[in-house]
Formats: C-alpha cells, structure tokens, sequence
C-alpha cells in the first residue's frame, strides 16, 4: 500500500475545497524548532553533589488553516520530544500528537464574531495571558471566545470550563483551572493605546473533613497602558488581585498586585536602549496572616520576564516573597542581526527570614545578565543563541537552594525553519 504524504494530501484538500463556488482560502506551513541547552544552575543554584547537563529539545508542528466567507478554522498538530528519548529503531513513540490549536470562528457580521474551540489566548505585554512560545508545548486554552470590534475598539469575552472526561458523576478536577471567565477591552489613539482586563479563574479543591467538592475564586483585574511617538516608546502596566485561595486553610482571602513600567528610545535605526521595573507583591516569611499576598502571573508568559534563567514565576510563583526585578535593555540590529544585552538586578518584596537567627535577610538577591544574538538566515530560517549568568547572593541561596559560590549560567542554540507547504486562494 502506497503511503500518502503530506503534498498528496495538501492536493486532495485543494481538489475539494476548488468544488464549492465560495471564495475560499487555504494555506499550510510547518515549523519545525531544535533547541540545544546548557544548564548550569539554571531556575536554581547548582547543588554541590550535582553536574551541568545538555540537552536538545525538538517542536515540530503543522499548522493548517482555512477561510470561507464569514468561516475560519485552523488546525495545529504538535508534537514535542527530546532527541533521543526513543530508540532508533523504535517501533513505538511515546511522544503523541498532540493538538496544539483547533479552533472554529464565525463571523456574524463586520463587528461580531466568535470562536470556540482549542485556542492561544494572548493580550498586551503576554504578563497575565500569553502563549508561552518559549516553551517547546506552548500554552493554548479550551474556550470560547466572543470578539467585537469597531474602528480602534476591540471588546472580549471569553469562557472555559474544564473537566477531565465525560463523567457520570461530579469528580475533583485539579488538572488545570476548572472554569475561567474574562472581559478585555482595547483602545487605540494617536500615539497611545489603552487595554483593561478583568479576569476570574475557579480552582477546585475537595474539603478535607466534609470530603465535598468546592471552588475558590481568585479575580484579577487592571489595565496596559503603552505610549509610542517618534523615537520614544513606554508602557505601564498595573494589576492587582482578590478572592479566595487555598494556603494552609481554605477560603483564604488573597490581596496581591503587580506593577510594571518600561522606557525606550531609540538612539539610531540600529540601537535601541531601555530601562524597566517590574514590582510583584509577596508576604514576609514571618507572616502569620491568613491571606495571600504574593501576585500570581496566572496565565503569563514568564520567561520574557524576570531574566531568561527563569529563577522567578516560571512554575514557582504561588506563596513566594515577592520580586522587585530593576533592568536595563541594550539592543543592536544591524541588517539581519540582532544582539542584545539585559541586566537584572533582583530583589525581594517582602522579607526573607534567617533559618539561624529568624531575622531578616538583605533584600538583595542578585544579578542576572543575560545575552542574546540571533540571525535571519532565510525568510523561513532564524537561528538564535544566548547566554545566561547568575550572581547571586545568601538571600537567594536561601530562597532556591544550592550553592550561589558555584558558576551558575545557561545557554542554548535555537534553529527556527517555517516553511509555507501550500497556499491556496479562490
């Protein structure tokens, strides 16, 4: 039996869709992304009985997409793997196929429209909703989506209810949030640009003495606000967060909030600099309150914030003391090149008790430079690399464990290939 690939069936698609007598849009494009890491001390210290490893990492995806009149779709298959975790000869894979996007959109009319379905869910700066690109699986979301637009408005709402198969009966869900509710408006004037976001996310958990099944509520909520004239580009960002979470109790009330601000200018066509700072509440180790109040990215793209070595809100951002994160961006694009160059300077939000002598610690806890350089090979090839370095402090230590006196620093090798497999337009 002859085996089809992937041109065949790109054809057959075509054939089909060319009977029908809508106009008709179709094209498919592969991406295709090997990553090479060196990690030394990388989202903690080195302890001192272990060894830097490496690794090459792989996401390969085929993205499908489709437009006919007031339809579309698109379709993302993705798999993620690490070279190799399967034999050469294996007959069995145990990476999947797994779908990254498969997503159905309406339009009701020029202002109207919806879209339900497995879907990236990404707003402003990515701080509270991002796609998480950096990461090989990325971040998608079972939802549905409501969208208005008019002229420079654009008005939100989106839903999720998750649950972990067709039940009969009502189960503890703790895979991922059980339901989310959001609204996010938009504006845009001349050389400003206006987002507000309010967001409530239901996490369920099953009370211990009762053993019944309940959901806390945690709300954020708060605006984006960015400004660009001429050489000159800042934003501003600010949220804050409330309801209920659980801590030690149930039913802990949550009081947290995130400030961020960003300058840049651009000296030439080719250098660009800027200064920022990013403050995310925490609570003193010596708190004895009932109450969360360390702010919870939820949904973000951590690893564009907080240094490329993701020592901070990358899996690790619930109940912690907090961040002040003070940095500078340094970048040069010459051409088909870009390099840039971003210290941090890091410190807490709140204090970091002494295990000795249960005082508090320096706030200071380091700092991480991190360099990058990538390329444009071909229209559809980038290459990208980059260098980490932590110099961190007791207070750290303390926090992460390991030892800060070792060389703790990171880098990786990324080749990016997108090649268009077929457009297609009637």
């Amino acid at each position: 039996m002859k085996t089809i690939g992937i041109r065949q069936i790109a054809m057959l698609i075509v054939m089909v869709l060319g009977g029908t007598t809508f106009a008709q849009e179709v094209n498919a494009n592969l991406q295709l992304r090997p990553r090479y890491e060196y990690r030394n001390g990388f989202k903690g210290f080195m302890p001192d009985t272990e060894l830097p490893t490496s690794f090459v990492s792989q996401r390969s995806r085929l993205n499908l997409n489709f437009k006919q009149e007031k339809i579309s779709a698109k379709l993302t298959l993705q798999n993620v793997r690490t070279w190799g975790d399967v034999k050469t000869t294996t007959t069995n894979d145990k990476n999947g196929i797994i779908l990254f996007e498969a997503w159905g959109q309406y339009q009701f009319d020029e202002n109207w429209s919806t879209r339900v379905g497995r879907q990236v869910i990404s707003y402003d700066n990515q701080r509270i909703f991002g796609e998480i690109d950096w990461l090989q699986q990325g971040q998608s979301h079972d939802a549905a989506v409501v969208s208005y637009k008019k002229g420079k408005h654009q008005l939100d709402f989106g839903a999720a209810l998750n649950a972990d198969s067709e039940d009969l009966f009502r189960n503890l869900y703790t895979t991922n949030y059980k339901n989310m509710q959001y609204a996010w408006y938009h504006t845009d004037f001349s050389n400003f640009q206006m987002s507000l976001l309010a967001l409530n996310t239901g996490f369920q958990y099953e009370q211990p003495a009762t053993t019944n099944l309940e959901i806390d509520y945690i709300q954020t909520f708060g605006t984006f606000l960015k400004y660009k004239k001429n050489k000159l580009d800042a934003d501003l960002s600010l949220y804050a967060q409330t309801g209920k979470g659980k801590l030690t109790s149930n039913n802990t009330t949550v009081n947290a909030y995130n400030v961020g601000v960003n300058i840049n200018y651009a000296v030439t066509n080719e250098v660009k600099a800027g200064l920022g700072y990013e403050y995310l509440s925490g609570k003193d180790q010596t708190d004895t309150e009932n109450i969360i109040k360390s702010f919870n990215p939820i949904f973000g793209t951590n690893h564009a914030f907080n240094g490329f070595m993701d020592y901070f809100y990358v899996g690790n951002h619930k109940n912690t003391v907090g961040l002040q994160d003070v940095y500078l961006k340094l970048n040069y694009a010459p051409n088909k090149w870009n390099f840039a160059v971003t210290p941090h300077v890091f410190m807490t939000a709140a204090d970091v008790k002494n295990p000795f002598t249960a005082y508090a610690m320096d706030d200071y806890l380091g700092t991480e430079v991190d360099i990058t350089v990538g390329y444009a090979l071909h229209k559809n090839i980038g290459i990208s690399a980059g260098y980490s370095q932590m110099f961190g402090t007791e207070t750290l230590e303390v926090l992460k464990g390991g030892n800060k006196d070792l060389d703790n620093n990171w880098a990786y090798v990324m080749v990016n290939f997108n090649p268009k497999i077929f457009s297609f337009s009637k």
